[in-house]
């Protein structure tokens, strides 16, 4: 297990994921700030204005790479976490491709991401994307159909109660997020260079042995 985990500080300490990790939610303290979104003026968590610009600036070196065809990057790793004595403790773990589902074209979620506040590098505020769902279950006034058993446990684990009015955080939960290049040297550094789709899984899997009560991942963990 000390193996385990020097691999894993190791990582986060190469990728500086503690010291560049900035606050998720916009908000003082532990309370998070809530606004009214689309159509139907629901209410949701707002994401931090440092978050957006963190998640922009990475996303765009994705988008001149596949603008110019240089084929540097294969995407994005993102991670939720929260500090705790200068660690790094993940909370979730996950990645936005470059490419679409039907290949070649570029993935939705990271398209015009400076105006796609909806699906934004899987962090948008529409419903089916981690803000929207979890504003879902923690704020007041959404359909019982939208609130999904996968964010209930992410609520549950991130803030005191809910649904409410004034959601407040357990403590404070960060964010980090890189470009992905291909040549980027993973978990297990005698593998060299490794794909976003074999880090995503190896982070997810190291972190789910070392943090088995806090990581929210569902896919690529031990059943419980």
């Amino acid at each position: 297990m000390n193996n385990k985990i020097r691999i894993w500080e190791d990582f986060c300490s190469h990728y500086q994921v503690f010291e560049k990790g900035v606050p998720l939610f916009q908000g003082s303290e532990n309370n998070v700030e809530t606004f009214p979104y689309g159509t139907n003026n629901r209410i949701m968590l707002k994401r931090s204005s440092s978050m957006e610009s963190f998640l922009i600036n990475e996303v765009e070196k994705v988008l001149t790479d596949y603008i110019e065809q240089t084929e540097k990057y294969d995407g994005l790793i993102y991670m939720m976490f929260w500090k705790k004595d200068n660690k790094v403790i993940p909370l979730y773990i996950g990645k936005s491709e470059k490419y679409g589902k039907s290949g070649g074209n570029l993935s939705i979620n990271i398209k015009n991401i400076r105006q796609n506040k909806a699906n934004f590098c899987r962090w948008g505020y529409n419903y089916a994307y981690h803000i929207g769902d979890l504003s879902a279950v923690v704020c007041l006034g959404h359909p019982e159909v939208k609130k999904l058993n996968k964010y209930s446990k992410w609520a549950a684990l991130l803030f005191e109660k809910y649904p409410v009015e004034d959601p407040i955080l357990k403590a404070p939960v960060y964010f980090w997020i890189k470009a992905w290049s291909k040549k980027d040297i993973g978990v297990w550094k005698e593998f060299g260079e490794t794909s976003l789709t074999f880090l995503e899984y190896l982070l997810i899997g190291l972190a789910s042995e070392l943090f088995p009560g806090t990581l929210l991942n569902q896919e690529g963990v031990n059943r419980k």
